[in-house]
């Protein structure tokens, strides 16, 4: 199986913005949680969230296909599959737990994220509530398809308020690391 190190030297190969790479980091943790939250292979589900957007930066327009024929090579075909369906348009099957959590933990990450970043006290006091609130109004992170964030959770098979708590818990935990801002 591919290291953690291997994926961070991909990561890193192909991304250099601080924001992406930030991302990436966030989404790996939230995924290295629910694996072990689930008993499912906690190093395979951090990259899989670690390198799910790998290829964004350098190859907007192929991505994730970049990354996923990257894996394939090496022969991850799990991790790959993840990657080829974070994102309900593309149609590309659900089959394993990884590929649903993956889906289900990728545009909630980030719009969490950017809610604890407008927050006086950051993600120390940012509740499921609140950014549930924050979900309804459009224009805040407009880049976030709240479908996405929905359909994720439907598929994933969790209540969205549980999975937001879940998700606020984890990023919390590391805010330090991650730069989000707290009391």
């Amino acid at each position: 199986m591919i290291t953690r190190d291997q994926a961070v030297a991909i990561l890193q190969e192909l991304t250099q913005g601080e924001s992406l790479l930030r991302h990436a980091r966030s989404v790996e943790l939230v995924m290295r949680a629910y694996a072990e939250k689930l008993g499912e292979e906690v190093e395979e589900w951090g990259i899989a969230g670690m390198l799910h957007d790998a290829d964004y930066e350098a190859f907007p327009e192929e991505h994730p296909n970049v990354i996923v024929g990257r894996l394939r090579e090496m022969g991850e075909e799990k991790i790959a599959h993840a990657i080829s369906a974070h994102y309900t348009k593309w149609e590309v099957s659900y089959e394993t737990t990884l590929d649903r959590g993956l889906i289900a933990c990728d545009e909630l990450t980030g719009f969490i994220g950017a809610c604890a970043l407008v927050r006086p006290e950051g993600i120390d006091t940012l509740a499921a509530k609140s950014v549930k609130k924050k979900l309804k109004d459009k224009s805040f992170a407009a880049k976030v398809e709240r479908e996405e964030v929905t359909k994720g959770a439907e598929l994933f098979g969790v209540d969205l308020t549980e999975h937001i708590d879940f998700i606020i818990g984890v990023l919390r935990e590391h805010k330090d690391e991650l730069g989000l801002p707290g009391r």
